[in-house]
Formats: C-alpha cells, structure tokens, sequence
C-alpha cells in the first residue's frame, strides 16, 4: 500500500510531516498508537487518513466545541459530508436526528462531558467504532498542564465500546505524562511515536522590564511594530478585554478578545474572523490555542507568565506553522509569577471548602442524590468556581461507586490537592527559572522534554541568549508622533494594570 498515493488522493498532499507516516502506519497495523507531534504538523491528519481505510467510524475525544467545529468545517471544506460535531450547538431536532443516524457518519466529534452519557454511550455501542482518537491526551493525566476530570473516564469508554484501536494525541507531553495517558487509557503495548517539541522556525524572546506601564508600553509599541497576524496572550479575561479595546480605540490593527468568559457563539464567530484574515490580533486568555488552523501567525506575545513550560510551548506553537519565520516574546516584570501562583490555587478547592463540603454532605443527606449526584446549591453555598466543582463532582462519583465512606472521600481527595498544587507550585518554578536562566531557551526547553539538544542544528534567529534580531520580525516603523499620543494614556494604563491581578 502506498500511503504517499492515498494521502494525495483524499488530501492533495504530496508528502508527509515529521510523524504522520509512523503514526498512521501503527494504527493501520491495528496497534494502540501516542503520539506526540509538534503543534503544527498536522496531527488531525493522523485520525483521518486511517478512517478512509478502516471500516467504521472513527470517534475522536475533543475538549474544545471551537476546536470541534473548526475540524468539522474544514473537513466539509475538503468535501467530507459524513462528518459531525455532537455539542451543544445542535438542536434538539438536530441531535435526535444526528443519533438517530449515527451509523452514517465515519467521523464523529464529541467532548468527554457528552460523551459520558449513557445515552450517547448506549447509542454508540450500537455502532462500529474503528478508530477511538483522542485529541489533547494530556488533559488525561493529573499531572498535565490542562488536565480535565472527564478525561479520566474515557479507559471506561473505551472498555464500553470494545476496546477499539486507540490514537492518543498530544504537542507537549513529559514522559511522566506520557506514561500517565497510557495507564489511564489502559494501553499497556502501545507504540509510542514521540518526535522533537523544537519550532526552529520560531525565535524566543524573553524581555524583563521594571515596572507594569513600562511592559504595557512595549506591548504598544510591539503590536505596532511586528508584522500581522499575532496573539497576545493574557491571564487575565479583564485585561484581555480591555487591552483590545485600547488597541482598537488606537488604530492599531483589527483586534477582538477572546476568552472563557464570552459566549460560545462570540467565541467561535472571533476566532473564524482570524482564521479567515479578517482579524489582524487576537487578545486571548488560554482558552484561544488548541487546534487553531491557522498557518501564517507571524508573533505570540505572552503579557503574563504562564504557569508552565507545556502551555507557554503549545502557545507559543500557534505561530509560524508556514515554516516561516516567527517570533514568540514573552514579557516579565518582577512580581509576575505571583499572579501564576494565584491562579493555580485557584483552580483547587481549599482544605477549608472540602471540610465543610464533607460536613454538609454528613449532616443533610438531601445533598446527595440516589444517582451519586450532587446538588448543585452546594456549589453556590460553598463558593467554589465552576473548573472546582467538577472536581469535586467527579471525585465523589468515582469514589461513591467503590463504596469508600465520606470521611475516607474527603481525606483522599485532600490529598490529591495537595500534591496537584504541589506540582503546579514546581511548574510555576520552572518557569521562573527558565525566564532568569542565562543558557539558550531553545536548549533549556529540550532538556525539559529530556531531548538531547546537542543534536540540534541552533537556528541563526534563535534566542534572545543566542542572538535575536527583532527587526526581522516587523512590518513597518511607527510613525512620527505616535509615541507622544500615547502617553496621554498611561494614568490609565498603570491604574488597570497595578490594580490587576486576577481574573474577574
């Protein structure tokens, strides 16, 4: 079989990328395949090039209804008809439709939350499923940067489904996540396809500045200066929002946020307007990344210190996937790594919280519901955001079917906090370290993904460290005047900023 004469025939492509071939040749094998490819190389060809040879459908796990729907239009694009995305923009018409005829689909994109229930469960046993695909595998393991609760139970599915062959995908992924995603899948032989996490194409800047006005006033004059399109990313959904309305207000270039907080419809209608060239920047939270299909994003700025190496790498991956040259620059004042430290204990209930969540389930038993549901008043009653209440919920669930007492429930999961804030505390670190170290970035980031980097061709635009000539990354110069004008605006900018430290 040659694959190069296949891919060309559904894809119009002459050749692969750095991966692909070994990944769909495993699967064609019938062998349980992780792969780790770099953002960039195109890893949904992976699931779909075996879907036109295997009988079947091919049931891809995606965590994002953007993403989602973003694989759905452009395969549709390509002229793939049998194609759908179950989420919640189908209708209730739509959706009985789409499971009533479920058997004619060959490619099917669900989210792990939907894909949990048993009624779609029960749908999907009536079917052939071919090839089990999941996308963004590290949000399986506890121990990765995105992890979700729901991807824990997607072993189980899988049990359900009749152990089909496994495709677990993913950019950024240590060997301990990894080794995570396969215990969980419950892939005990599974061929592993790991290539180089290095964008060569990509230089890394790390600028230090002393103070917040004097960081926002480089970020006015980057966005003025580097060629379009870019991404600013932020931490906070605030000064996201309120950075793109400045920007606009400026004349600055085409620029919208994006971020959790918005609707869905917004969110999806932002990002098809970049994709398309209608926007010149997007200013986004982490919410913006995950398979953005777009090839000519020439800069990323980080405004904020990401909490981790594997996002600041899977962010800084959405540039320059032309192969052109690219630019990721990431901006720091002292201080910056307090607001990581917030956000990531933030996304944990605390001790406190447990011990009354515990308590109230002891003393009124009404909370808990004969299907080992919790009612959601004690969501509001106990203050704990919408990421915290999953967390707990699915913690609970898994534990009350083994028949494990409360008492026991609540010591458990304090101790699973413990050690995921544990970690996040040691992410955070190493990224400090990393934006202090005075080695190559570029050698800094293989080391942590334990590549050897003395086999790796250093690029002349490389690093700050190495040597970054940023002139090469701009569009035009900024004009006479437009420095002064700005100026008028700092009282507001350091207000917005000092004020700032976490989302809202």
């Amino acid at each position: 079989m040659e694959l190069e004469k296949i891919l060309y025939q559904y894809f119009g492509y002459s050749y692969f990328k750095p991966g692909q071939k070994e990944v769909i040749t495993s699967i064609l094998e019938k062998k349980h395949t992780l792969a780790m490819l770099p953002t960039g190389t195109g890893k949904s060809l992976c699931y779909q090039f075996p879907g036109y040879l295997l009988e079947g459908a091919v049931l891809i796990i995606s965590p994002l209804l953007s993403l989602m729907q973003d694989q759905v239009d452009q395969m549709m694009k390509m002229g793939e008809k049998r194609v759908i995305a179950l989420n919640s923009f189908l209708s209730q018409e739509e959706k009985r439709y789409a499971m009533n005829h479920l058997d004619q689909y060959k490619f099917i994109f669900i989210s792990p939350e939907m894909v949990n229930s048993d009624w779609v469960v029960n749908r999907l046993q009536d079917i052939k499923v071919s090839l089990f695909a999941v996308d963004e595998a590290h949000c399986i393991s506890q121990w990765g940067y995105d992890f979700r609760p729901d991807y824990l139970k997607l072993g189980e599915l899988r049990k359900k489904l009749g152990n089909p062959i496994t495709l677990a995908l993913t950019a950024t992924a240590t060997e301990k996540v990894r080794e995570d995603i396969l215990n969980s899948l419950g892939l005990s032989n599974a061929n592993r396809v790991v290539t180089t996490v290095d964008r060569p194409n990509i230089a890394l800047v790390v600028e230090k500045w002393n103070r917040y006005n004097e960081k926002f006033d480089r970020l006015f004059q980057l966005v003025q200066e580097l060629q379009p399109p870019g991404i600013i990313y932020f931490s906070s959904k605030k000064v996201a929002d309120q950075t793109a309305s400045f920007l606009r207000g400026k004349g600055v270039g085409r620029v919208m946020a994006y971020h959790g907080g918005m609707e869905q419809e917004q969110r999806i209608l932002v990002q098809q307007q970049f994709l398309n060239g209608q926007l010149d920047i997007i200013c986004a939270t982490s919410a913006f990344g995950m398979g953005v299909n777009k090839d000519n994003i020439r800069y990323v700025v980080h405004f904020h210190m990401p909490l981790q190496l594997e996002s600041y790498l899977q962010e800084v991956g959405r540039a320059g996937r032309d192969k052109g040259p690219s630019v990721a620059i990431l901006l720091y004042v002292p201080g910056d790594e307090q607001l990581p430290f917030q956000l990531a204990e933030g996304e944990l209930p605390s001790s406190a919280q447990l011990d009354w969540f515990f308590s109230s389930l002891k003393s009124n038993p009404d909370f808990l519901k004969e299907n080992s549901t919790i009612s959601p008043d004690l969501r509001k009653m106990g203050g704990f955001t919408e990421v915290q209440w999953r967390l707990v919920e699915d913690f609970l669930s898994v534990h009350l079917i083994e028949g494990i007492p409360l008492e026991l429930i609540r010591d458990k999961m304090k101790r699973f906090v413990e050690e995921r804030l544990a970690s996040k505390h040691t992410n955070i670190f190493k990224m400090k370290t990393w934006i202090d170290s005075a080695e190559c970035r570029r050698l800094n980031i293989l080391q942590y993904f334990n590549e050897n980097g003395d086999t790796q061709i250093t690029p002349s635009q490389c690093c700050d460290i190495c040597g970054v000539n940023l002139q090469n990354y701009e569009s035009r110069v900024p004009q006479e005047g437009e420095k002064e004008e700005y100026l008028m605006w700092k009282g507001f900018l350091r207000k917005l900023l000092i004020n700032e430290s976490a989302p809202k």
